[in-house]
C-alpha cells in the first residue's frame, strides 16, 4: 500500500512542526512549504494526495493558491485559518478549498478531516474474501449480492475494510465517521454497528464483524 503524502503549507515553523509530528504519527508521509509559491512548486513538482494550507502566507494569500492549484489539480485541500467569517468560509469553498479548519484546533479533529477528504477521494474497490465495497458507486456487495446500507453504515464499513482484523475502538469510530462530533456516552456508533451486522447475517455473512468486548470492532480478515 502506498503511502499518502500530505504538503503543509505555512510559514509558521513552529505550527509546521507540530503537524509534520502528528501526521507522520498517523502514518503518512509529510512535505513542508513555508510560502505560497514554493507550496505551489511542491504541489506541481511532488503531487501529494492532500494539501494543508495555511491562510495567512508571506507571499500572497492562502486564497490566490486555492485559486492557481484548481487551474489543473483536484488535489483535496483544507485551509487553516483564524478568520471564523461566514463570508470568508464561503469564499474558501467558492475559490475551491475542500475543507478549513479554524485555528486553534485539536489534532484529532484536523485527522478526522484529512481522513475523510481522503476517504471521498478513494476511488478504487476494496474486497475482503466475498465481500466488495465500491467507494464511487457506494455500492456493497457479499457474494454476488447487494448489501443496502445507511450512508454512516457504508462509511463505517468502509473504514473496517481498509484494514481487516484491525480493532478499532468506539472512539476512532466516532471520531473518524462523526469527526469526533458525537456526545460523550452517546451509543450511536454500537447502534449503527448492530444494523450492520443484522444486515450482513441476512446475506449469510455471519462472523464478518467481530466485536472485542470492551475494546471495539474489526472485520475478520
Amino acid at each position: 500500500m502506498t503511502t499518502q503524502r500530505i504538503l503543509v503549507i505555512e510559514d509558521d515553523l513552529d505550527i509546521a512542526n507540530v503537524l509534520r509530528m502528528d501526521l507522520t504519527d498517523a502514518g503518512f508521509e509529510v512535505d513542508h512549504a513555508d510560502s505560497a509559491m514554493n507550496g505551489l512548486i511542491k504541489a506541481r513538482e511532488d503531487q501529494p494526495t492532500l494539501i494543508l494550507l495555511d491562510l495567512g502566507l508571506p507571499d500572497f494569500d492562502g486564497g490566490d493558491v486555492v485559486q492557481r492549484l484548481r487551474k489543473n489539480s483536484a488535489v483535496p485541500i483544507i485551509v487553516l485559518t483564524a478568520r471564523d467569517t461566514v463570508d470568508e468560509k464561503v469564499r474558501l469553498l467558492g475559490l475551491g478549498a475542500d475543507d478549513y479548519l479554524i485555528k486553534p484546533f485539536h489534532p484529532d479533529e484536523l485527522l478526522a478531516r484529512v481522513k475523510v477528504q481522503l476517504r471521498q477521494r478513494t476511488t478504487e474497490s476494496l474486497t475482503m474474501g466475498d465481500l466488495t465495497l465500491d467507494p464511487q458507486k457506494r455500492l456493497v456487495t457479499y457474494k454476488g449480492d447487494e448489501l443496502r446500507l445507511s450512508p454512516k453504515e457504508f462509511d463505517i464499513l468502509a473504514l473496517l475494510i481498509r484494514q481487516p482484523g484491525r480493532v478499532y475502538s468506539r472512539q476512532e469510530i466516532g471520531q473518524d465517521i462523526w469527526q469526533g462530533r458525537l456526545p460523550e456516552g452517546s451509543n450511536v456508533v454500537d447502534v449503527h454497528m448492530a444494523n450492520l451486522r443484522a444486515k450482513l447475517r441476512d446475506l449469510d455473512g455471519y462472523g464478518l464483524l467481530r466485536t472485542v468486548r470492551g475494546v471495539g470492532y474489526a472485520l475478520r480478515g
